[in-house]
């Protein structure tokens, strides 16, 4: 890791060079909701005067970039007596701006199943490798929660990382690639006054964190709990909608679909992002379904992410963005949930 400071002029010289060179992807306004505040989303950009920096969250997450919600995996043609299958998992070189620490992390807890995994998945692995990181510093939300997760620090997942210490970033270097593209760019030393402003902005936005959760043994508490009324209390509330899932950055359930052309000669294998929320996830041949209450299938939507994440891979898949209840049309929020399992009072 190299540190490393730029002026905010240079930085803006910078990310348009790289936008000329490469598709790039950073958080945009693309709309205001009921009450006037501004909507972000990251899309395309094709100039640096078009990224809002400053954006406060994203209702979507990054995983939309890495996990489609529909992708193909192979095509198929038939002729005649024989059949040709072409699968593709090749991507162009992206670059992604001002990405959030705890949507860092949630990549980083994708990576751990889809590249580090016993089955790697070459789509996930193409994007991914293929993708150049630029994470930023932010304000939190009042109902992020991703402290308590220790998800608000981005230690590595990125290319490049910036704090803004006033009329200059401070950034931290991650990869030979980032370095490799200031060569036409002025970048400077790490100063006393730098170091200084550095911490002391990182002081700041660590006490801007309102919310908290207790997650110290929560995993034991989840087994302890696995009969509570507190289930049925949510489950009831519970659309099975599997809106939580899709906004997740984490999540990455999925079903996979075959369809043929009414033309015999053409098929498509496609996989589709799935919840464990809706209906019929755990349903098998024969129409039995293994959880067909909502009240379940809530409690091992928190249990994967508690419970059976952290037996698999030391830490809980929640990177505490909080998306998921933001997004509940029931109005069902992580942060209750658990502190209702714990018996504290919610506020």
């Amino acid at each position: 890791m190299l540190y490393k400071t730029i002026s905010k002029a240079n930085f803006k010289v910078f990310i348009n060079e790289v936008i000329a060179g490469n598709v790039t992807i950073a958080p945009k306004m693309t709309d205001k909701d009921s009450e006037g505040n501004p909507v972000y989303q990251f899309q395309q950009v094709y100039a640096f005067d078009e990224i809002a920096l400053n954006y406060t969250k994203t209702y979507s997450s990054l995983k939309n970039f890495f996990l489609p919600f529909k992708e193909s995996l192979s095509t198929f043609q038939f002729d005649k007596n024989e059949w040709k299958q072409k699968i593709e998992y090749s991507i162009h070189p992206r670059v992604i701006v001002g990405v959030r620490a705890c949507d860092i992390n949630g990549l980083l807890k994708l990576d751990n199943v889809l590249m580090k995994g016993k089955y790697p998945s070459p789509y996930y692995v193409a994007r991914r490798t293929n993708t150049f990181l630029i994470g930023l510093d932010h304000e939190p939300m009042a109902d992020c929660f991703c402290q308590s997760l220790n998800s608000d620090e981005a230690l590595h997942g990125f290319d490049l990382f910036l704090t803004d210490i006033g009329d200059k970033y401070f950034m931290q270097i991650n990869s030979s690639k980032a370095f490799n593209l200031f060569k036409n760019v002025q970048i400077n030393d790490i100063e006393t006054e730098d170091e200084e402003k550095y911490i002391a902005e990182k002081k700041r936005i660590a006490s801007l964190f309102k919310t908290r959760v207790a997650i110290t043994g929560l995993s034991n508490l989840m087994d302890i709990e696995f009969e509570s009324d507190v289930w049925k209390k949510w489950g009831d509330k519970c659309l099975s909608c599997g809106t939580c899932a899709m906004v997740c950055p984490t999540c990455y359930c999925f079903t996979v679909t075959e369809s043929i052309d009414v033309s015999l000669k053409f098929a498509l294998k496609e996989k589709v992002l799935y919840s464990c929320n809706l209906v019929d996830f755990a349903e098998v041949a024969g129409g039995h379904n293994f959880r067909p209450e909502p009240a379940t299938r809530l409690k091992y939507r928190f249990y994967h992410q508690h419970r059976g994440f952290v037996e698999s891979y030391d830490e809980p898949k929640c990177v505490g963005c909080n998306r998921c209840g933001i997004a509940c049309p029931a109005g069902i929020n992580p942060i209750d949930v658990i502190h209702d399992l714990r018996m504290e009072d919610v506020k």
